[in-house]
Order: C-alpha cells, then sequence, then structure tokens
C-alpha cells in the first residue's frame, strides 16, 4: 500500500519538527496509540490498538528514524506484529517546507501487511490507511497550533483510487 499527502501547519518549521521528535506529542496524535517509548537514539518503542474492518488487534512494534535532515526532513521504519490478526511493516518519508505563514508537512507512506488484515483488501486497507492518516494530522495540528487556511488534508493512495 502507498499513500502520500500533506498538511499545511500555523508553526514555524522548527516547532513542527521538535513535535515530530517528542514521543509523548507522537503518542497523543498516533490513533489508538497505547504507549510510545525511546528505545535508544531514534528508535522507539510503540504498542497501537487498531480495527481494520472486522479485524481487531494490539500491534506492537519498533520504530526507526534514518536519514535524518535536522528540521528538514527524515525517514521512519518499522514493523509491527498483532498477533493473529498479522503483521505490517514498512516506512515513512517526512518533509517539512517553510510556507507563508506556516510549515507544510509532506508525507509519502509504504506499507505491507501480513496475516488476516492482508486479506482484507486493497481499498478497505487503504480508506482506513486515510482515517488514521487524518485522524493524526489532524490532532497533530493541534499540538502545534493549528492548520493554516482551514484547509482539507491532501491525502490521497497511490492506487489511483481517489483520481476516479
Amino acid at each position: 500500500m502507498e499513500m502520500t499527502g500533506s498538511s499545511r501547519l500555523k508553526a514555524d518549521r522548527d516547532t513542527v519538527w521538535a513535535a515530530l521528535n517528542n514521543p509523548e506529542v507522537l503518542q497523543a496524535c498516533i490513533p489508538g496509540c497505547e504507549s510510545f517509548e525511546s528505545t535508544g537514539e531514534n528508535a522507539f518503542a510503540a504498542e497501537v490498538g487498531a480495527k481494520i474492518g472486522p479485524v481487531k488487534a494490539k500491534f506492537k512494534g519498533n520504530v526507526e528514524l534514518v536519514d535524518i535532515v535536522p528540521s528538514e526532513s527524515y525517514r521512519l521504519v518499522g514493523e509491527g506484529t498483532g498477533g493473529a490478526a498479522g503483521f505490517a511493516k514498512g516506512g515513512a518519508t517526512v518533509h517539512l517546507t517553510d510556507i507563508d505563514g506556516g510549515t507544510e508537512l509532506a508525507y509519502e507512506v509504504s506499507a505491507n501487511m501480513g496475516g488476516k488484515i492482508a486479506q482484507l483488501g486493497a481499498r478497505l486497507m487503504t480508506n482506513t490507511a486515510k482515517k488514521y492518516a487524518d485522524k493524526f494530522f489532524d490532532a497533530f495540528a493541534e499540538q502545534v497550533g493549528g492548520k493554516l487556511d482551514d484547509e482539507d488534508d491532501t491525502a490521497a493512495d497511490g492506487e489511483g483510487e481517489n483520481a476516479a
């Protein structure tokens, strides 16, 4: 599954960067996140409860930040297991750009899933991922001072489903 999107935030780039690297902020913003703790430099352990269609699971996993360009971008890579529900692994690239009145946060996500969740179908997975991304960015915007221009996030999947 592939997904891209962006959010225009009222905060300056350094504020957004600091929030993106704060485990407490991230835990507060990730839907269903029960814990998000540092396990070393640029490494985190997370526990997240998720419901995808009829499948409910608690995923435990690890995330590492790599290719870090301070106050500009990083890539996060991670994997997690949800018991009988299956597993997920993938990554995301986050890029910050100065814009008039704030910062644009753009992201590209790629993920692979296996087990029961992989059997649910690409459309359900993509729609669920978009809902989770929207919830994350709404909560993240609140943490850093809100969105610019009351805009809607521009999340899209890489399969062209929203191009119709």
